[in-house]
């Protein structure tokens, strides 16, 4: 009972601090291109209005000044947009880029939100995220706070939704429109480059070894799932169902993966040479042959502009003689 209160508790951190969504196109499937879209326009002296996950509607005069970020996607977003020195606080977690560091700490994830120094910060704005627990909305919101839930995209172009959104509240809509270019063009060069790939390597993406007999990996409801398939792969774990689940050994024997990427090298130190001298995994073709690899898990988890970096790096891993 204690070792699953255990795994349980990891998960958490380590989705809290990814805030990962969710959904994925179908394995053979890649994403459109969309064609150019006009700058919105926000007339001066008109109101913003924007509506939040929740389906609760905002109305701000003009944009928000102050504003405290209560996940790292968030934050992450804010500094891509030109926002970033208009964030006065952000959760523990928010480690990227690095002047997010020079902002206040006001804790969260999976610990308590520091609520004196989120008001002493005095914000026009939190902007908690979908994993951001609801007691924890409430009770900004019982202080008076105005809180914007922004909502975990399901692909690509719900991500650059997600861009426009904040750009709109904060004021940077025609900066964060050149943004949105850019990353579509980065897509659309990996997409052009693995056009005539066939070889898709099936992945074990392992996002939490605790329990080396059932490890926690992501189901097709997760952005890791779809960005290992634009990048010509195969997630060994696409045909389950849900988000985050836990696979068992016997499972993964049967399927025996070409490779194991490990998401949790980062934050829960796992390395290869652990996963090598784990009990029964020696059966594995990838265990067997060391095609076994730490991964940056930020770069697939948290659903920002760095997606698009998950891809490039990805792609170029699982197919690097289409980048030579």
């Amino acid at each position: 009972m204690k070792s699953k209160f255990l795994i349980i508790t990891v998960l958490t951190i380590v989705l809290l601090a990814a805030c990962t969504p969710a959904a994925t196109p179908t394995p053979q499937s890649v994403e459109l291109i969309e064609e150019p879209t006009a700058v919105p326009v926000v007339p001066e002296n008109v109101p913003i209005v924007v509506t939040d996950q929740r389906g609760k509607e905002f109305q701000f005069e003009q944009p928000v000044q102050r504003i405290v970020s209560l996940a790292p996607s968030n934050t992450e977003i804010l500094f891509a947009v030109g926002a970033g020195s208009q964030v006065v606080g952000r959760d523990t977690f928010s480690d990227y880029p690095a002047e997010a560091l020079n902002v206040a700490d006001i804790g969260g994830g999976f610990g308590a939100l520091d609520t004196e120094t989120i008001i002493a910060s005095s914000p026009d704005l939190v902007l908690a995220a979908d994993l951001t627990p609801a007691e924890q909305i409430q009770a900004l919101e019982d202080l008076g706070l105005t809180v914007f839930v922004l909502g975990n995209p399901i692909d690509l172009p719900g991500m650059y939704e997600n861009l426009r959104t904040v750009a709109k509240m904060t004021g940077h809509l025609e900066e964060t429109e050149t943004l949105i270019t850019s990353l579509k063009e980065r897509v659309a060069v990996v997409e052009q480059k693995l056009a005539g790939v066939k070889d898709r390597p099936l992945v074990l993406y392992e996002i939490d070894g605790t329990d080396p007999n059932a490890p926690w990996v992501p189901g097709p409801d997760t952005f890791v799932n779809t960005l290992l398939t634009m990048a010509g792969g195969n997630n060994m774990s696409a045909a389950l169902e849900g988000a985050w689940v836990q696979v068992s050994l016997e499972t993964i024997i049967e399927m025996n993966p070409d490779l194991i990427l490990l998401g949790d090298a980062q934050w829960g130190g796992m390395t290869p040479e652990m996963v090598a001298s784990r009990g029964g995994w020696d059966a594995l073709t990838a265990v067997q042959e060391g095609k076994i690899y730490p991964f940056d898990d930020n770069l697939v988890s948290r659903p920002g502009p760095r997606l698009v970096d998950g891809l490039e790096a990805l792609a170029k891993f699982l197919h690097p003689e289409s980048f030579e």
